[in-house]
């Protein structure tokens, strides 16, 4: 028996750009929502995961891929479900619908992290989790660390705001998404062009105040965003392919 949660929204004016596209951010955003809701109706909410382990879910790495792009206007729904805690680590697979049609999937994977010291729990112990799975729905595809170009040309500089926190009091995940684009300046793509596939790493949390430099780098048709910290150390990682608007 396989379990899984379903939402519908609009695709808002907040979440699109000029072209009437949502953008990378508001959809991991609603993606994240999706997420969230779910846990609820699993009954592994963010209360019950505090209380009973003094622990709270972090995301380190997400991928999704658009068959289309999503327009303005569109009610998206997400469907989303479990693959089951397993070690350390928990898959979470998204199907996006529009009026039924599919346009898009994403994979994430979740780690349970105790607050008071960041040491990441494994899941066995977890009994909310237990018989909560996909079943039969789970996806077969691994997100595994991107692999850089050795050549990242440094384009610019990011601080850290008040703006980019979440309830957690670090940057949300959705903010990278943000970044990736600026540091692309994705204002200027080529009108039958869009963000097809996206796939970020977050390798240590940020927090008000910390800034980053983005660095960009391509292979073939993959585009690479890695932000690095004051330190040099990488903060996050990500990748990007562009797909082409069909009439």
């Amino acid at each position: 028996m396989s379990q899984f949660y379903e939402m519908t929204l609009p695709i808002d004016s907040r979440d699109v750009d000029g072209r009437g596209y949502c953008k990378a951010g508001p959809l991991l955003g609603h993606l994240q929502e999706a997420a969230t809701q779910a846990a609820e109706h699993g009954g592994f909410t963010r209360e019950i995961i505090v209380k009973r382990y003094g622990a709270f879910w972090m995301l380190t790495r997400v991928w999704y891929r658009l068959e289309r792009p999503l327009h303005w206007g569109e009610n998206l729904t997400i469907r989303t479900w479990h693959r089951g805690g397993r070690a350390a680590t928990m898959y979470r697979d998204y199907d996006l619908l529009v009026d039924g049609e599919p346009v898009g999937e994403c994979v994430s994977i979740w780690v349970l992290v105790r607050a008071s010291d960041r040491k990441i729990l494994r899941l066995e112990s977890v009994e909310e989790l237990q018989n909560t799975g996909g079943g039969e729905l789970c996806k077969i595809k691994k997100l595994t660390k991107l692999r850089l170009p050795q050549e990242m040309e440094p384009v610019c500089h990011r601080r850290m705001q008040y703006s980019d926190t979440d309830i957690n009091g670090h940057v949300n995940n959705c903010r990278y998404a943000d970044f990736v684009c600026d540091a692309m300046e994705m204002q200027n793509l080529e009108e039958d062009k869009f963000l097809s596939q996206l796939q970020i790493g977050y390798l240590a949390e940020c927090r008000p105040g910390d800034e980053l430099e983005m660095r960009l780098g391509q292979e073939g048709d993959m585009h690479f965003v890695q932000g690095m910290d004051e330190e040099g150390k990488s903060r996050f990682e990500a990748s990007v392919i562009f797909g082409e608007v069909l009439p």
